[in-house]
Parts: structure tokens; C-alpha cells; sequence
């Protein structure tokens, strides 16, 4: 087990990082980064991960775990936290260097009226709203994003198509935003990321990719599309499946079961084995089922 490190009032100073430590007073190794906070927080299983909260004031021996939210990343000991805050505050610092403003709200955006937005750079403009947000590239900032990727509304909204705008204009994000803006382009649109990158991504290095493949290897099989523990057969799992994972109108189900120690989702789905998942005609335990006959 990691011996917990024993913080000295001084590194409750901020060092040349701009990032200091200590302890909150239910014992959670804590930082402070600017206004930002950051605590490693227990989870499960004697586990960590890393949790943030901004601007808590009052001295970190009085901080304690209610003061944060979220769950971030797993940790697996106290130097993974100190180098993550440390990430954390080398982001900040770029950040304030690139020379980001804020700009008024009230433009109108595919997610509603814009409450304020951030200005990266002419022509490229983040803004939040009540519920989502996103950027709007001017359209001469729109052309010069790549032809496989490009919205020709200029809209890209926050969750993934930001990462769109951050590898177009990779001079104007942290060296943190670039690499998530990768990892997100490679897992969302691979193609385009082969083509804009010039690299060919092997199996196992990206989700959609990986989907494609187990669709294709997969597509006469039939895959579990709903499953609930069935209540007629104890110990077994009842599973809708169709062939491939299709789903929509006029796709044809059927229902198997399936041993509940044989069960798990899988990365993509759970593969029916019809020598081993009988097909299942009797009673159903899912509601929409309930008083239908066999397929």
C-alpha cells in the first residue's frame, strides 16, 4: 500500500508551478492551482481518482470531500496525483499565455442564446449556453478545416466536434487540449485522422475502427441487443438479439438464454453461441414481451 506522504507546511506554498499541496482536513492529499482545486479522493476497493472543485475559501487543512465533485481519472498512487495537478497547472499556464478574452453573450447558436462566450483568436469563437455550447469559425477559418471533417455551418459543438477546431488550429490550445483533441478526432472520425496524420492506426487503437471490424466479423451472428435477468429461469440471463446488433423497424428478434456466469456486455456486444445459448419461446420477463409468441 502507498505510505502516505507527510505534507510540510511549505507545501502549502505555491512553487515555481504556480501548483501547492497539503492535506484536507479528512486527510485527502489536496492542491490548489490559481483558483482551482484538486483532491485525491478514496473510492472503492481502496482505490483513488482524482476530483476537482474551483475556489474553496478557506485554508486547505478545512477543505473535506464534499467540497469537490466529479469523478476524474483513476490514480494509482500519491505521485500520480501530484503529477496530474502538476499537468493541471502547466495547462493553466499556457492557458493564460495564449491571451484567450471573453466576449459578451447574446449571439444565437444551434444550442440557444449564447450567455458568453470566449474569443481564441478572429474568427474563432467558443460560447456557452443554459445547456451545451460549442465554437463558430468564421467562414474563412471554417475553409481551412479539413474537407472530412468540416460542418459548413461553421458550428462545432463541445462534447467531440471541438476537437475538430483544436487540431485545425492547434497553435491556439495547451499542449493538454492538443492531446485530447487527438484521442478524441482518432477515436470519433479515423479515417480522417489517417489521412490528416499520414498514419494508419492498428487494430486495438481506436474504438470506431475496432467497431467496424467486430460488426463485419460479426454481421450473420446474431448479438444481444437487450438483456434483463430472466425471472421464469433462474440463473439465467433472457437476451433480445438480432443479427449483427441491427436495430430499427422491421429487424428481426429473437430471444435466447443465457447462463449468468457466461454473460458480460463485451467491448461491442455480447455474441450469441447457438450451441450454447438455447433459443427461448416461453415466458418473457421483459415488459414489451410479455404476451408474445415465439418469432
Amino acid at each position: 500500500m502507498t505510505q502516505p506522504l507527510h505534507c510540510s507546511p511549505l507545501d502549502e506554498t505555491a512553487d515555481a508551478t504556480g501548483a501547492s499541496f497539503g492535506r484536507s482536513a479528512d486527510g485527502m492529499l489536496v492542491a490548489l492551482v490559481g483558483d482551482n482545486t484538486y483532491a485525491m479522493a478514496p473510492g472503492p476497493d481502496g482505490g483513488h481518482y482524482f476530483v476537482a472543485a474551483w475556489r474553496i475559501a478557506r485554508p486547505m487543512a478545512q477543505w473535506c470531500r464534499t467540497d469537490f465533485y466529479g469523478h476524474g481519472d483513476d490514480l494509482a498512487d500519491e505521485s500520480a496525483f501530484r503529477a496530474k495537478v502538476l499537468e493541471q497547472a502547466e495547462h493553466h499556464r499556457e492557458k493564460r499565455a495564449l491571451g484567450r478574452r471573453e466576449s459578451s453573450g447574446g449571439t444565437h447558436t444551434p444550442w440557444g442564446r449564447s450567455q458568453g462566450g470566449t474569443v481564441y483568436a478572429e474568427g474563432i469563437v467558443s460560447h456557452a449556453t443554459a445547456g451545451h455550447g460549442g465554437f463558430k469559425l468564421s467562414d474563412e477559418r471554417n475553409r481551412k478545416v479539413f474537407w472530412m471533417l468540416r460542418d459548413e455551418s461553421g458550428w462545432y459543438e463541445e462534447d467531440v466536434c471541438w476537437a475538430i477546431v483544436a487540431i485545425t488550429f492547434p497553435h491556439l490550445f495547451t499542449t493538454l487540449e492538443r492531446r485530447h483533441a487527438e484521442e478524441t478526432v482518432k477515436n470519433s472520425w479515423p479515417d480522417a485522422w489517417e489521412t490528416v496524420f499520414g498514419m494508419v492506426l492498428e487494430p486495438g487503437e481506436f474504438r470506431t475502427k475496432d467497431r467496424r471490424a467486430f460488426e463485419a466479423e460479426h454481421a450473420a451472428d446474431w448479438i444481444v441487443v437487450s438483456a434483463i435477468t430472466c425471472e421464469q429461469q433462474k440463473g439465467f440471463i433472457e437476451t433480445i438479439a438480432t443479427l449483427g446488433g441491427k436495430r430499427g423497424a422491421g429487424t428481426e428478434e429473437r430471444r435466447f438464454l443465457v447462463p449468468a456466469d457466461q454473460y458480460g456486455v463485451g467491448r461491442f456486444g455480447f455474441v450469441i453461441a447457438p450451441d450454447r445459448h438455447a433459443t427461448y419461446d416461453g415466458p418473457s420477463s421483459f415488459a414489451g414481451w410479455q404476451g408474445r409468441g415465439a418469432p
